[in-house]
């Protein structure tokens, strides 16, 4: 975002002095944020002091009600979590929430409805994997302007690194308060170390290191597949073609709808079909071995199972998943099952990382909510203010969690119970660690932070307005002729490749491809 005018530097830092609150931690990347001279780290607070939000900039004399538009299922404990986020935010800016759940297995379809059928909600989950550049440029978002955010959110306005508001516009505009907590989000896979061991194989570091441990537990080991994944609704790239394709060859699949990219190196980003690609053909070679040798069961394109819960009872021996998701697991399963041991394995050490962009999660304002001013103070705290951040993020201390000093917790029997729905958008440097988070998932982080490769098409999104048709079609040759030739589940994967490059060119894929270069032409064009 620009720089602010000098009257609204001097508002801002009225307003941050008035909250009386000191800045604490940092952020990862070094930006300077928006208010020249101010630190760029969220301000404490003890849960107790009335934030500057609601002082003089919006009547919050009349209680209201916010309703959030969340994705994931209903945690089983919402009701006593939100009882008590209600009451904390009764008496810090006059109102409280409700929050309406989305499903994995059908948010997708749902979410765009809610829009589509202008339903009363006031703030709504979103991200760069989840509507926000479509509903943005539906109209479905309010748009957040920099008298709106300063006035309503201080906290954030003081702790955001310029760089994100930047990443959050959508054709100049801001639509999103986006999550203040960078990260790399390359895929890593989680192994049974032991097995490993037992069978003498050596350090699973590459992609030939996991095919050999694959095919041999899968020769040597009933009962267990090798590796398993399971089929998200609509998901057209599995984890491992994120890595062995898109991280392997060092390239950024522009839109996970699409089967386009560009190199990260290629400073002109010039756009190419990754299907028609001699590395996709030999990638086909490698998922054939695979299969072949059986890594992975005939029906792993339909697999439903929660596939964390079958390596959990002895039934799958490696999955890929984000790093911070594999962390959890093995620190999960090293205090309930010490006896088996775990191991991530990183199978592209060597090559460039992309950051997240701060899309990555985030909260919106539904562009017809009555309560925008309100909502933004909501989203202000459930960022920077420590008590209401603990609450939404974590659930109850010494119930759903056990806080650990000020940045850190241990697991208890109920954090199940409030888990697993998309809290993230309010990701920020407050976030606690479990403190049985593995050292080693902190060194392959560490490692990868030296490695991030920042590049100019870092904050290009793509508009889809002009070939929504060509997209779908697109997509719907991708479920059904890419998803099982890439697991190795055609037997003449020559033709196989072929059939999937004709309906391809059938459903569009040039003139989307034209489209897509074009946007990004003039993108690198006005930088």
């Amino acid at each position: 975002m620009q720089k602010k005018k000098s009257f609204m530097l001097l508002f801002a830092i009225i307003m941050v002095m008035a909250t009386v609150l000191s800045a604490c931690g940092g952020n990862n990347n070094g930006n300077t944020g928006t208010n020249a001279g101010a630190s760029n780290t969220p301000s404490e607070s003890n849960g107790n002091e009335q934030p500057a939000a609601n002082d003089g900039k919006a009547d919050t004399s009349e209680e209201v009600v916010l309703k959030m538009l969340l994705v994931g299922g209903k945690p089983i404990d919402y009701d006593v979590v939100f009882g008590e986020l209600n009451k904390k935010l009764k008496e810090k800016i006059n109102a409280t929430v409700e929050a309406e759940f989305l499903d994995w297995s059908d948010w997708t379809q749902k979410y765009p409805l809610k829009f589509a059928a202008n339903e009363d909600f006031d703030i709504a989950y979103t991200a760069n994997w989840a509507f926000y550049n479509d509903q943005a440029l539906k109209g479905g978002f309010l748009e957040l302007t920099e008298e709106l955010l300063s006035a309503n959110m201080p906290l954030t306005w003081k702790a955001m690194p310029e760089v994100a508001w930047n990443q959050a516009k959508v054709n100049g505009k801001l639509f999103m308060v986006p999550n203040n907590n960078p990260e790399v989000t390359d895929k890593a896979v989680l192994i049974r170390e032991d097995l490993r061991k037992k069978h003498n194989l050596e350090p699973v570091n590459s992609p030939e290191t996991f095919a050999n441990y694959v095919k041999t537990i899968a020769a040597n080991e009933k009962g267990i597949n090798a590796y398993n994944a399971k089929a998200a609704d609509g998901w057209k790239w599995h984890e491992l073609d994120q890595i062995l394709l898109e991280q392997q060859n060092e390239w950024n699949l522009v839109d996970y709808n699409i089967p386009l990219a560009y190199k990260l190196t290629d400073e002109k980003g010039q756009v190419f079909n990754v299907y028609d690609t001699p590395e996709f053909k030999q990638l086909l070679a490698y998922y054939k071995d695979l299969a072949d040798n059986n890594a992975w069961s005939k029906n792993v394109v339909s697999n439903k199972n929660d596939v964390w819960q079958d390596m959990k009872a002895g039934k799958t021996a490696s999955y890929a998943h984000n790093l911070g998701t594999l962390a959890m697991n093995l620190a999960e399963l090293r205090r309930e099952q010490p006896e088996v041991e775990l191991a991530i394995a990183d199978l592209t050490p060597d090559k460039k990382k992309i950051a997240a962009i701060s899309t990555q999660n985030g909260m919106a304002i539904h562009a017809t909510s009555k309560n925008a001013e309100r909502s933004l103070m909501l989203i202000d705290l459930l960022q920077n203010d420590k008590e209401i951040h603990d609450l939404f993020m974590n659930g109850i201390a010494g119930n759903h969690y056990e806080a650990v000093g000020d940045d850190k917790f241990n697991a208890t029997a109920g954090t199940p119970n409030f888990t697993g729905f998309s809290n993230w958008g309010a990701n920020s440097p407050l976030n606690r660690k479990d403190a049985s988070y593995p050292a080693e998932a902190d060194a392959i982080a560490n490692a990868w932070q030296e490695k991030i490769h920042n590049f100019a098409l870092e904050t290009f999104v793509f508009n889809d307005a002009n070939v929504k048709n060509e997209v779908a079609n697109v997509g719907n040759v991708m479920l059904r002729y890419a998803i099982p030739l890439e697991y190795g589940l055609i037997k003449d994967i020559d033709k196989g490749h072929a059939d999937l490059i004709e309906q391809l060119k059938a459903a569009g894929i040039e003139k989307l491809q034209q489209e897509l270069q074009t946007q990004i032409d003039a993108f690198l064009a006005n930088q």
